[in-house]
């Protein structure tokens, strides 16, 4: 099935994004029997019976569930998830309905984009991460050993749904962790964003998400569709993940984890310290960034104590990376607040010294 080019004009929110879902489903899809839904245990239990509320006769689609974690977002996992579509008799003008946070989105959307050369798929994040970052800009995949994302595709949604109220099924945790990429929206494009941020609450969270995830999305979104297959501009969103990527696959391999927003703060702050070496973001600014985050993720003590084998182990990770051109490891780094530059080469005795003074 051709996977159609719409940039930015499916993404929808709360009612208004139910009523869309439900008509879609009622008039795109040939029987309820041929829509799946993909899950996890957690989601099952806290998040698909808000979905069947909303819409009643989704309790009639068939429901496939996968355990929770990063650690399932592997080829084995997808094989399961296609075997269980086949045993179900999905079609090539099947749907999947992925329920969940990056994990399922990410996965889901591989699945459906090679699952007989590509089926219908569309994305309900339930966690803010999944909101404002993992469902949105067409990419899909799952990790290769501990290499993040090594495999996947580009591959387009039917439709994104918002809903906000998933939120208030997660922990304080999991918001705090899908803020980093928030920050990180701010950082890149949106400084007045960056500053709102600043004041968050977040004991206070749930009246004010709607706004700030509609903000976050609308600015990942318009530089998805500038370069909508990541050639040149749109590699500003890699802005932390860099480093960030390598420390939390590091990490996967400890027994002391850590989530992916912390990687990617983490991978912010060495990177913005970096950007004020040589990209020339005003060293106040770096201050104001690293003071603003600590507030919010106090988790140096984490990557305070590496060993300069590990960090070794760490840049052999980000040798990996695939933004990597002319086996030069290319950074994303800021210019002020606001303002990112792409294709920025680092010499590897930088990037261990933003390690070891950036904890």
């Amino acid at each position: 099935m051709e996977n159609n080019n719409r940039k930015g004009k499916n993404i929808f929110f709360h009612e208004n994004g139910y009523k869309i879902l439900k008509n879609y489903i009622t008039n795109q899809v040939d029987s309820i029997k041929n829509t799946f839904i993909l899950v996890d245990e957690k989601i099952h239990k806290y998040c698909l019976p808000i979905l069947f509320n909303q819409i009643d006769f989704l309790k009639k689609s068939n429901l496939i569930q996968i355990k929770s974690g990063e650690k399932e977002k592997n080829i084995n996992t997808c094989i399961r998830i296609c075997k269980n579509l086949e045993k179900f008799k999905a079609t090539r003008k099947s749907l999947i309905l992925n329920l969940g946070g990056g994990v399922i989105t990410d996965i889901g959307g591989f699945v459906a984009s090679i699952f007989k050369r590509g089926i219908r798929f569309i994305n309900i994040p339930t966690s803010l991460l999944g909101m404002v970052d993992a469902s949105i800009g067409y990419k899909t995949g799952v990790n290769l050993d501990s290499i993040k994302n090594e495999i996947g595709s580009f591959y387009i949604p039917e439709l994104l749904i918002i809903d906000t109220n998933f939120l208030k099924t997660l922990p304080k945790k999991e918001i705090i962790s899908g803020m980093a990429e928030m920050f990180k929206h701010g950082l890149i494009a949106n400084k007045d964003f960056w500053i709102s941020l600043n004041q968050i609450r977040i004991n206070n969270h749930h009246n004010q998400w709607y706004d700030l995830v509609n903000t976050s999305i609308l600015i990942k979104q318009k530089i998805v569709d500038k370069d909508p297959k990541e050639k040149g501009f749109r590699k500003i969103l890699n802005f932390g993940h860099t480093i960030g990527h390598a420390l939390e696959s590091f990490f996967l391999k400890k027994t002391e984890k850590i989530s992916h927003g912390e990687a990617i703060i983490m991978g912010i702050i060495c990177e913005s310290w970096i950007s004020s070496k040589i990209n020339g973001l005003p060293i106040n600014d770096y201050k104001n960034i690293k003071s603003t985050l600590s507030k919010f993720y106090p988790i140096e003590k984490k990557i305070s104590n590496l060993s300069n084998s590990e960090i070794e182990n760490i840049i052999m990770i980000m040798d990996h990376d695939k933004k990597n051109e002319k086996n030069k490891i290319q950074f994303s780094l800021l210019r002020e607040i606001g303002n990112c530059s792409y294709n920025c080469h680092v010499p590897y005795s930088l990037i261990k010294e933003s390690l070891r003074k950036c904890n």
